[in-house]
């Protein structure tokens, strides 16, 4: 019986079959050219069957997929018969050039066209860039690209997912993610975490797994075993029990003694929005407003983006809603706003820093959320992401005072913010402890990276430390300002009592945790939450930390978690 180890970042037991993910497609060689120079029609006939061969399995795929993902396919498989493509292609292939080849050059072509065409149509370059992998892969007689098809549930095994790979997911049929790559922050971990999907991420060597080999996977444990036994089949059982216990939030945040921990969710839309409204969430603890920038060339219109707030603020009538301003820079570039030739991004201009390069993009904003909050009934917040100072703290309030925004606040994410706490929370009314950020700037560690896994970790005593920290700035400060989580580490129920026991007010995450920390929260006191995070920071590893919590709570177990 053969087990491998990793990270384990979403609960859940399951037993499945594997599938793996198909190796991405290699660039045809420069200047690869048709074996026989006079059968460039042939080439050209193989290239239109391989281009209908790709668009008919796209389209049987649209047809069974649902939501985000059935548009996606549907849009792509348009592409696969482009004329323009096709055309392009074949004027190529009467040149020399292989059919691989000339698809390939085709497709960048075409791309850099739509894309400098803007709008609607630059927003058609992936589906290029996908089509073309595609047909190279049919004309090699490879796998497609992508999430496997497959009319049977299956468990993925991965080097890591990227955002586009997860477009497709469908969570009916995979059952969970296992990855060789990335980290607890990773995005196949915040993908599993929103699918409610259990996952294991750094797992070495599951790659050399046969494909539609039997394992059994453990995502609190992080645990994969090879042929599981009836004990792996009993847990699984009781996993899927227990988990339709868990799949619905009563809508208040509560320790066993009435200690109040309202339960936030984290949105990236007003789709996600309304998800979260009907999850039960209590409000918003993290808008992202990123989703009304990325993918644009051009700063969005103040209507696009009162439109696109306000319709996240109206799912929450009454309630608390966090907006984050735009946190661009590092992973999360914009053509019109950042640097893409900074040599250290991560620690370049990013968040609030892109006021003092491009002023005006933050105050356009900040004049945009306003005006959707005047029309709403939702209780706005705003804070703003990458603040390492006292100063800058002040310059941000005075910015949101101006636009009329009354409650501003601050991320903490960087070590100085919460080290000079107290002087930060003296200029503005809250602070929210962005715990994936914190957690790489603390250990000097890349979350993408699985080889820093063990590092990257939100159960860091350092980490927690700094959780400490901030909230005894807040008292410090005198006026006892509200001081919330909204990183990944508050979908863990585990720690997210922990961070309870260290202060923290409120808690913001996926939608579909919410129903898990809520059931660990409410099993335990406000002083038995005390008394764990003491466990917690003074434990000298963040496994030790993690294992001494978790034999505190019982409850753990009997829910699968």
């Amino acid at each position: 019986m053969q087990n491998f180890s990793g990270v384990g970042v979403s609960p859940g037991r399951v037993i499945g079959t594997i599938r793996h993910m198909p190796e991405s497609i290699s660039e045809p060689p420069v200047g690869e050219r048709l074996a026989d120079p006079d059968a460039a029609e042939e080439a050209i006939e193989l290239l239109r069957a391989a281009s209908k061969s790709v668009q008919e399995k796209l389209k049987s795929r649209a047809a069974a997929a649902k939501g985000d993902g059935k548009a996606v396919l549907q849009a792509t498989s348009l592409m696969a018969a482009d004329p323009m493509l096709l055309k392009a292609a074949g004027k190529l292939i009467r040149g020399g050039s292989s059919p691989e080849r000339a698809v390939w050059e085709a497709g960048a072509s075409v791309a850099e066209m739509l894309h400098n065409l803007g709008g609607y149509m630059a927003e058609r370059t992936a589906d290029v860039l996908d089509v073309r992998a595609r047909i190279v892969a049919q004309l090699r007689g490879l796998p497609a690209p992508g999430i496997p098809a497959s009319d049977t549930p299956f468990i993925l095994v991965a080097e890591d997912l990227a955002p586009a790979d997860t477009a497709t997911l469908d969570p009916e049929l995979v059952l969970a993610l296992v990855t060789s790559g990335g980290g607890p922050q990773s995005h196949t971990a915040i993908i599993a975490r929103s699918l409610g999907l259990p996952a294991v991420v750094a797992a070495n060597g599951v790659g050399t797994l046969d494909e539609g080999s039997t394992v059994f996977v453990d995502g609190a444990a992080g645990r994969i075993m090879l042929d599981p036994g009836d004990d792996e089949a009993a847990a699984a059982e009781a996993y899927a029990a227990a988990a339709s216990a868990l799949a619905v939030f009563d809508g208040t945040g509560v320790t066993a003694d009435g200690h109040e921990v309202p339960l936030l969710a984290n949105v990236g839309g007003a789709k996600d929005a309304r998800a979260a409204a009907d999850a039960g969430a209590q409000g918003v603890g993290l808008l992202r407003t990123e989703f009304c920038f990325l993918e644009r060339d051009t700063e969005p219109t103040g209507d696009e983006q009162i439109a696109a707030y306000k319709g996240v603020f109206d799912a929450f009538p009454g309630k608390k809603v966090v907006v984050r301003t735009l946190d661009a820079g590092a992973d999360k570039p914009l053509p019109f706003l950042t640097d893409s030739t900074e040599p250290n991004p991560a620690l370049g201009v990013r968040g609030y820093r892109t006021d003092l390069t491009s002023p005006g993009v933050l105050e356009r904003q900040l004049t945009a959320i306003a005006d959707a909050a005047a029309q709403s009934s939702a209780e706005v917040w705003v804070m703003a992401p990458m603040i390492a100072t006292a100063e800058e703290a002040a310059a941000f309030a005075a910015m949101c005072a101006a636009a009329g925004l009354k409650t501003p606040g601050v991320m903490v994410e960087v070590p100085s913010a919460a080290l000079t706490a107290a002087a930060i929370l003296s200029e503005v009314e809250f602070a929210s402890l962005g715990t994936n950020d914190l957690t790489q700037y603390t250990m000097a560690a890349d979350r993408q990276l699985g080889s820093l896994a063990a590092l990257n970790n939100s159960w860091q005593p350092a980490l927690l430390r700094l959780v400490q920290l901030t909230v005894e700035g807040s008292a410090a400060e005198g006026s006892n300002k509200p001081v919330g989580v909204c990183g990944e580490a508050a979908a863990d129920p585990a720690l997210a009592v922990v961070l309870v026991g260290l202060g923290v007010s409120t808690l913001s995450m996926t939608s579909r945790a919410l129903a898990g920390v809520g059931a660990v929260l409410g099993s335990v006191s406000l002083e038995d939450a005390r008394k764990l995070a003491a466990i917690a920071v003074g434990s000298p590893t963040a496994d030790e930390a993690r294992a001494r919590v978790r034999a505190e709570l019982p409850v753990l177990e009997s829910l699968g978690l």
